[in-house]
């Protein structure tokens, strides 16, 4: 299967960048190459851009794709590991970096992987193709565990529940397929939470962030690019849930934040200075012609913030 993707904000992200022709720029998730090709583009013979991917189809493909810019290179790697990889190449710092988070479009529609819950196919869910798998953890984790799971990343009111009924179908057999795990969740949920819409969405997107690691990894990504930007450089992320949105909403919060006295205090004392400052106030979102062309553009929300000058 081809790597289908269509890059989401495609224009808002070039945008909020604010591209140098001479400038460094990271792609933190190059998934198919999309806003990576876009930003090469817009680069001169002096500029350069380093795609990272942790999914080793996607290096593959982002490195096809990339290949007819010079100035582009691709690197198997986690964005968690995103200062390892510019020390190893030996860049200090960089004038933009872009996380377009999230499981992409042809990790969905490629049924083998096993993300999607509306076709069979063993339970992976391996972004990176290693580590333990969405079966292991399904097989093996503990019923308090497992509700833990989907109560934290699924935000599933019924994670008690189909905890229990996961606990007790594996009693008898393991748990190997999507379509295993989604009869589970179909019969856990009351019949209303069925007919509104597909109940599996949200046990299926836990697993698949603890499957991951993807809030460890986000967070760690998050501070090591934003401290590899210049100072005026830019860190633009795309999430497409509220728990990723939450998240970086609070990192740009504390890095743009002043004072950090006690609100008792009468005058400041700590001498604390905002290190950055937001480029757009609320999240950037998909118009409604993008909805139309690409319906995974409906929840996505991009936010932005500058470094500001090291003091």
């Amino acid at each position: 299967m081809e790597f289908s993707h269509i890059p989401v904000l495609l224009e808002e992200c070039l945008d909020g960048l604010s591209i140098r022709p001479d400038g460094i720029y990271v792609d933190g998730t190059a998934g198919g190459a999309g806003h990576s090709s876009a930003i090469a583009s817009r680069l001169g013979s002096s500029g350069r851009l380093i795609a990272l991917d942790r999914d080793p189809d996607a290096v593959a493909t982002a490195t096809e794709r990339l290949s007819v810019y010079p100035n582009a290179q691709v690197v198997h790697s986690n964005y968690s590991r995103i200062r390892e990889v510019l020390d190893d190449l030996g860049i200090d710092k960089v004038d933009g970096i872009l996380m377009d988070l999230g499981v992409s479009s042809y990790q969905l529609d490629e049924e083998s992987r096993g993300f999607s819950y509306h076709a069979d196919a063993p339970l992976d869910m391996r972004m990176s193709k290693e580590g333990a798998s969405a079966a292991d953890i399904v097989n093996t984790f503990s019923e308090q565990e497992l509700a833990r799971i989907l109560f934290e990343y699924g935000e599933e009111k019924f994670s008690r529940r189909i905890a229990s009924n996961i606990v007790a179908q594996r009693a008898n057999a393991p748990i190997e397929t999507t379509l295993q795990l989604a009869d589970i969740v179909r019969m856990s949920v009351p019949q209303k939470a069925r007919r509104d819409k597909n109940p599996c969405k949200k046990t299926f997107q836990a697993i698949r962030i603890a499957v991951n690691g993807e809030f460890e990894h986000l967070s760690k990504g998050l501070e090591d690019a934003f401290f590899s930007l210049k100072s005026g450089g830019r860190l633009a992320v795309i999430t497409f849930h509220s728990l990723e949105d939450r998240i970086v909403k609070q990192k740009f919060a504390g890095w743009c934040k002043g004072c950090i006295c006690p609100p008792d205090f009468p005058v400041c004392v700590c001498g604390h200075k905002p290190q950055g400052v937001l480029v757009n106030r609320k999240p950037i979102e998909a118009e409604e012609k993008e909805v139309e062309r690409n319906n995974r553009s409906r929840s996505a929300k991009l936010r932005i913030i500058e470094r500001s000058a090291e003091i």
